[in-house]
């Protein structure tokens, strides 16, 4: 499957990744726990990695198949990841030439791995997630950190849809 650029254009949808619905997962049967640690944060933005851990923890628990802890240890799979950049590009303006509408692109690598066999399950180095967001006010920084310091409503969504990718991405083999 061939996936095309996201098109700023278009209303707002996140381009995260795709999901099939109602298929099983393709984890081994054995996996019962995961761990899901608090992922790394190589940006400026603070708290991200809590945020997206939390984001992944909870959409995993509402998939109800699977326990899911903090911990690294006495779980069959490892859940791993860090977040390795955020950029953030106006692609709307005012009349005033402000921008007023961005797409907010985020970068993790994440890893599944099997604890009992000490192999990989899943795994995306650069696993990217981009979303237009419309501001309510014209903002100049471009500055992540900045950015989302303004609005934490634009980090809760792209968190929000990076981790739904991330486990549809696990549990649906996709």
């Amino acid at each position: 499957m061939v996936r095309k650029p996201h098109v700023a254009e278009h209303t707002a949808l996140p381009a995260c990744g795709y999901s099939l619905a109602g298929r099983g997962s393709f984890l081994p049967d054995y996996v019962k726990t995961i761990g899901v640690p608090t992922f790394g944060n190589r940006t400026t933005v603070f708290n991200i990695e809590t945020q997206m851990t939390q984001k992944v923890r909870a959409e995993f628990i509402g998939r109800g198949k699977y326990q899911i802890v903090p911990e690294a240890t006495d779980v069959d799979a490892l859940l791993t990841g860090e977040v390795s950049d955020v950029n953030i590009q106006p692609v709307s303006f005012t009349t005033d030439q402000l921008a007023s509408r961005y797409v907010i692109t985020m970068t993790a690598n994440v890893q599944l791995k099997d604890t009992h066999g000490n192999k990989v399950l899943w795994e995306n180095p650069s696993l990217v997630c981009s979303e237009d967001y419309d501001t309510q006010s014209a903002q100049t920084n471009l500055d992540p950190a900045a950015f989302f310091g303004q609005d934490a409503n634009a980090l809760d969504r792209i968190t929000t849809d990076f981790a739904r990718s991330i486990v549809s991405a696990i549990l649906e083999a996709f």
